[in-house]
């Protein structure tokens, strides 16, 4: 905070230096990284787009580090479900204050990441009530919870520590219980909805869904910056894995020759979609990230209107299924980085083991992956039935569903790749996601109304169609969209020639395989017919894959950090692979003193092998 990295005018000026900050102070330590976001972008994101010229003045305070914030929404008993959180906030107009209220122990606030130890201030979500009762759903508030001088929990506040974790104990993650505590009525975060003096609410949107879709515009950075959280640990994974896969030798075509265990085609097919990925899911955070920001300059400025609700709902959309996707990519990637390093893999100094830990929480908090890939197709859904209903045509601000103008054309079309080499671009599993896209938004829509029609309700209709339907749609919905984008961006005329090819590359194999764990469906629907559709997509991978493996290193040396903060033996940029990890060893088991023999080998640094012998 002394060296003030992160500017204000600088965040505003260039949004993605926020998420290069994050990245860096990650990729060297995650509980660093996310105190820091915690206070900084969440909190104080929070009270600047949320809030308005009123709740200015705590920005200097959060800068200055007067006060340290938190972001409390979760409760004991309610987690996802947001729309059912049971704090309270009363609005007295007697002392124009709000009461702040828990009305018993399982509407503790839960989780809050700072508030364990050092939060001092809170943005507290509840129900807003106004006199005579009436609920006007859920709204944010500033909320001191401790002294700023002493740390000691204020008046009506119960404040603490949750524990234990399996990972990222760097972060104080707390609990916090109010007993009518009251702020002032100026602490509403008013950007989408006010009290005046009086108690009459008000609110420039003019439903319920618009007002919630600009409030959910809000609460989307948390889910956006998890998904360059988590492509930031598949980075460190893969940088550590490829570099160890191009050192590492074992086997050969002759018992006098080993070669680099990334000439397997099996380690290639292990490791090298996954950093297509990481290159076409960081492209896609980044966008993402910039449309947040438009977002969020929309709602400081005077755009309220139903553009910006359905930018804000589509933003919803795209960063409820973008978080699973990532996280879970991330998860698996990494598992499979831990074992592609074998046993090296599985020593804590490699740093894969925290990697994966850290990376862990990335599925759950912010809202439960799978929880949160049915806000992605209900979005879907409900596009659907307003077309099939009242005729309205597919479209939002970022054009991602545009393409479902075109639903029952699409729906007709199969795969036609006459080779595997016409497979090797990524407007071919592009045209095969949108059918995939369409083919489930019917299904999923079908299952719906046939289970209404069985006599279920809305919550059972819907709880009956997640899996098989409405889960795989969000999450190829998603895929599109990330193909989509990476496709475009690779495909612009401005990319410099040297790097169209492995761009391109990169592009096709990231679409083919993550539409390959889709090829049931795609034979179950009828797009792909006969076993050679099958087979062209599984040799297209395994070609892109031998024609990337020359360019491993170098791929990920562009995105790796410098070695102190890799802080991997097996991942260092100079290759000393078994130098690197003896080192490391002798320092982990503090065997300061070597034997008098050991000169011998630290001077001509023989094979292994000899040294093994002699040993």
């Amino acid at each position: 905070m002394e060296y003030s990295l992160l500017p204000v005018e600088e965040m505003v000026a260039r949004p993605l230096s926020v998420q290069t900050l994050i990245a860096c102070l990650g990729m060297y330590d995650w509980s660093l990284a996310v105190k820091f976001l915690l206070h900084m972008l969440t909190f104080g994101s929070a009270i600047y787009s949320s809030g308005s010229e009123r709740h200015l003045k705590y920005l200097p305070k959060i800068f200055n580090m007067d006060i340290f914030g938190c972001f409390a929404v979760t409760e004991l008993s309610h987690g996802s479900n947001a729309k059912a959180i049971r704090t309270t906030a009363h609005y007295d107009p007697a002392t124009e204050e709000f009461i702040i209220h828990s009305p018993d122990f399982e509407a503790a606030k839960f989780w809050v990441g700072n508030m364990g130890k050092t939060a001092t201030h809170a943005v507290v979500f509840a129900q807003l009530y106004t006199p005579g009762g009436q609920c006007h759903g859920l709204h944010s508030f500033v909320v001191q919870i401790r002294n700023t001088k002493t740390l000691l929990p204020m008046p009506g506040v119960m404040v603490g520590d949750i524990g234990k974790k399996l990972g990222l104990n760097g972060v104080d993650n707390g609990f916090a219980m109010f007993h009518k505590v009251r702020i002032p009525r100026q602490d509403l975060l008013n950007r989408t909805g006010d009290v005046t003096p009086e108690g009459t609410y008000i609110t420039p949107f003019k439903d319920d869904r618009q007002r919630f879709g600009a409030s959910l515009g809000t609460l989307s950075f948390g889910r956006v910056a998890i998904v360059g959280m988590s492509i930031v640990n598949l980075k460190l994974a893969l940088s550590i894995a490829l570099r160890f896969s191009a050192t590492r030798c074992q086997f050969g075509p002759s018992d006098g020759e080993e070669v680099p265990v990334l000439e397997y085609q099996t380690q290639q097919w292990r490791l090298l979609p996954y950093l297509a990925a990481a290159y076409a899911l960081d492209h896609f955070s980044k966008s993402l990230f910039l449309d947040l920001a438009e977002l969020q300059q929309g709602l400081m400025g005077t755009d309220q209107g139903a553009r910006q609700a359905e930018l804000g709902r589509e933003i919803h959309a795209l960063a409820s299924a973008g978080k699973p996707l990532a996280s879970w990519t991330a998860q698996r990637g990494i598992q499979e980085c831990r074992e592609a390093c074998g046993g090296h893999g599985y020593l804590a100094v490699n740093r894969l083991g925290d990697l994966r830990n850290d990376n862990d929480p990335n599925c759950t908090y912010e809202g439960d992956n799978n929880i949160l890939l049915q806000q992605t197709s209900s979005y879907l859904l409900s596009l659907l039935a307003c077309h099939v209903q009242g005729g309205a045509r597919f479209e939002s601000p970022l054009r991602t569903v545009d393409f479902l103008q075109a639903y029952p054309d699409i729906l007709g079309q199969r795969f036609t790749c006459p080779s595997v080499d016409s497979c090797l671009d990524s407007s071919v599993p592009l045209a095969a996601y949108e059918w995939l896209v369409c083919y489930l938004l019917r299904e999923s829509y079908q299952k719906l109304n046939q289970e209404k029609r069985s006599g279920s309700n809305d919550f059972e209709a819907r709880n009956n169609s997640q899996v098989y339907y409405c889960h795989p749609l969000a999450l190829a919905f998603l895929e599109l969209t990330v193909v989509r984008r990476f496709h475009e961006y690779t495909h612009q005329p401005h990319v410099p020639p040297p790097l169209r090819a492995v761009l391109g590359r990169l592009s096709a194999l990231y679409a083919l395989w993550s539409l390959s764990q889709h090829t049931a469906l795609l034979y179950q629907g009828g797009y792909f017919s006969g076993e050679q559709a099958g087979k062209m997509i599984q040799n297209a991978i395994l070609d892109l894959c031998s024609q990337l493996k020359d360019d491993a290193v170098a791929l990920v040396d562009v995105i790796a950090p410098p070695d102190f903060v890799l802080d991997s033996p097996i991942g260092r940029a100079d290759g000393e692979l078994y130098k690197n990890l003896w080192t490391a060893v002798l320092l982990e088991s503090r065997v300061l003193e070597r034997p008098s023999w050991w000169s011998e080998f630290s001077v001509h640094k023989p094979r292994i092998g000899s040294l093994k012998s002699k040993l």
